[in-house]
């Protein structure tokens, strides 16, 4: 099968690879370094799931019709892609691989004559050096639409993708969505401070912040009436005491999260971005908190706190000290 990856960065990259290793024809849009790596020398993967150079189509937009067209930028520069590219889009399954809780909904206004697939990527991939992925931490890739839409858009997707990665279909992705937005808490604080997830969390005042950010996330959810979905282990139930428990208690969350990432330093997407030089995508990860919590007449006061220290990072271009960052957020959120 033909598939078009728009975005071939640490998610994106990584997938593309897959994918060619699979058997399959694939086209990339990538920019700068790295596209003229991938032109030069291909994408070359390494970790998780073993080694290989993909030898792929690439461009800084698609020029070839696709089968199937991942998107896999930030979620800042998914309308935009989407836009650029919208020629080769028309009457093909999209699936937006993105954190966030708005993928489905700004792909479908960007792309209205396509049928739009939600995926949310749970393997830690990092962007090394341009053509240069790794992937830290396998695991699956979830896949599903808008409440109330066919899903046989995202069957399609599933059958192609599974053929190189761990993939399934979840019917409540509006739920998978809000349980991954707890789990990608752990990116703001290393982006903040310039450690890896790993370090973050061996750091107790930093480790009571970042529960404390993942209890508000979990009680506005809650609040807006969201049906958590089990993903990589957390579930509604397990949620729902965690968002009840004292701090010191719910920091077993995050422990929990780090051990599962493994001993490879892992410095979350937004370090990643940060690093780059890039525009991070905190505004929909912390931020769609902030939004969610405005949006029902309340308020998420660590989070809201934590997007401001990362966009004072990206302005000043300095990391804060383990210190300096207790001083600025107060790990507390009671509830009405």
């Amino acid at each position: 099968m033909r598939i078009a990856v728009i975005g071939a960065g640490a998610v994106g990259g990584a997938m593309a690879a897959l994918l060619a290793r699979a058997g399959h024809e694939v086209e990339v849009a990538a920019r700068g370094e790295h596209l003229d790596a991938i032109i030069d020398r291909g994408i070359h993967l390494t970790g998780a799931w073993g080694e290989h150079t993909a030898l792929v189509e690439a461009g800084e937009k698609l020029e070839g019709a696709a089968e199937l067209v991942i998107v896999a930028t930030k979620a800042q520069d998914a309308v935009q892609a989407i836009t650029e590219n919208a020629s080769m889009l028309r009457g093909v399954p999209v699936v937006i691989v993105q954190n966030g809780l708005d993928s489905i909904t700004n792909a479908k206004r960007a792309s209205p004559r396509s049928d739009v697939v939600g995926a949310l990527a749970t393997f830690a991939s990092s962007y090394l050096s341009p053509g240069e992925i790794t992937v830290t931490t396998a695991g699956p890739t979830y896949v599903g639409v808008a409440a109330g839409t066919s899903d046989l858009p995202a069957r399609y997707a599933t059958r192609t993708i599974a053929e190189a990665m761990p993939v399934s279909v979840v019917a409540n992705f509006a739920g998978a969505q809000w349980t991954k937005l707890v789990i990608n808490q752990v990116n703001a604080l290393p982006a903040i401070t310039g450690l890896s997830v790993q370090q973050v969390v061996a750091i107790g005042a930093l480790r009571r912040i970042m529960t404390a950010s993942m209890r508000e996330n979990v009680l506005i959810g809650l609040r807006t009436g969201i049906a958590f979905e089990p993903l990589q282990g957390l579930g509604p139930k397990g949620l729902r005491l965690f968002s009840a428990m004292p701090l010191s208690l719910g920091q077993a969350l995050p422990r929990l999260l780090s051990a599962r990432i493994g001993a490879t330093p892992n410095p979350g997407s937004t370090l990643q971005s940060i690093r780059r030089g890039q525009p991070t995508e905190i505004d929909y990860l912390n931020g769609a908190v902030v939004r969610a919590a405005e949006a029902i007449g309340e308020s998420a006061p660590v989070n809201a706190a934590l997007v401001e220290l990362v966009h004072e990072v990206e302005g000043r271009g300095e990391f804060f000290t383990p210190a300096e960052v207790s001083e600025r957020v107060t790990p507390s959120f009671t509830p009405r």
